[in-house]
């Protein structure tokens, strides 16, 4: 099979991202921005991807959807909510960090994602920095955030991290991110990381 042939078989079998799964219309805007940030960090643990997503849909269901509604939610709502999304082995600490971060986002951001953005200026590495310093958000949140909001951050497109390339070596694909998306032609860099890294995921 070409590599054209085989990410476009990729492509119409995994090409959603996790955002659009967990039922977050991605816009620059800081609601949607701030449930990114929440999935991104639930992703990032040691847990199956689907347990992720349904944590997050049972948080945002329960309207823990902005950093004022999580912070003052309790800590026992919160661990409840994770625990009916099904997030049961990191429960207790990750609903400890959303509270901190969700404080530490209004002390520092007034609650807004898009301060950050414009701190960075264009920077990618110090978007990275400053993502990471949100409780539970490490090196591989960081990414996970990154490579879904380039869909509205333009700036830091493309951006396929070592997950997303390891899924497109797997599949034999272009190992590189421009090769990838001259492959991919007008395709959604976002939607395109998160088929390679669903493709890294998928066993079968």
């Amino acid at each position: 099979m070409s590599a054209r042939r085989t990410l476009d078989a990729l492509l119409e079998r995994h090409g959603t991202t996790f955002a659009a799964e967990a039922g977050i219309r991605l816009r620059d805007t800081p609601q949607p921005l701030y449930q990114l940030l929440v999935l991104s960090h639930l992703l990032s643990a040691r847990i199956r991807a689907q347990v992720a997503v349904a944590a997050a849909q049972a948080l945002f269901s329960h309207r823990l959807r902005t950093p004022r509604r999580m912070a003052d939610a309790t800590w026992q709502e919160r661990v409840d909510a994770l625990g009916e999304g099904g997030y049961r082995r990191y429960d207790e600490r990750t609903a400890t960090q959303l509270g901190d971060g969700a404080l530490l986002l209004l002390d520092s951001y007034g609650g807004d994602l898009r301060r950050l953005r414009r701190e960075a200026d264009g920077d990618t590495d110090a978007l990275r920095a400053g993502l990471r310093r949100f409780p539970g958000i490490g090196p591989a949140g960081a990414d996970i955030f990154l490579r879904e909001v380039q869909t509205v951050w333009p700036e830091t497109a493309p951006y396929l991290d070592t997950k997303a390339l390891q899924g497109a070596e797997q599949l034999g694909l272009p190992t590189t991110p421009g090769k990838l998306i001259r492959l991919a032609k007008d395709q959604d860099p976002a939607v395109l990381a998160a088929a390679l890294v669903r493709g890294a995921l998928d066993k079968s």
